[in-house]
């Protein structure tokens, strides 16, 4: 007896312009790393709204007034480094 496991991915088209110079660059790039301009815009994407989200995290503690700020060298001693 097997087992087998379908997944179904769900993805949505979406249409951008960019300046002709970028596209240069990610079919340069697709040729090179041999994937899709799709999969590299896809990755540059997930990587940017994560690093976008990360700053929002960041910005939301420096804003906050109880979150309490220690120095490189405390942080050290916390994590027993």
């Amino acid at each position: 007896m097997q087992c087998i496991t379908l997944v179904i991915i769900v993805s949505t088209a979406v249409s951008i312009r960019l300046p002709n110079e970028l596209v240069h660059k990610l079919e340069d790039l697709s040729g090179a790393m041999e994937r899709s301009k799709t999969y590299i815009i896809r990755k540059a994407l997930e990587s940017y709204l994560q690093e976008y989200n990360d700053s929002i995290v960041a910005l939301e503690r420096l804003i906050d007034k109880d979150d309490e700020i220690i120095s490189s060298e405390e942080m050290r001693e916390q994590l027993g480094l």
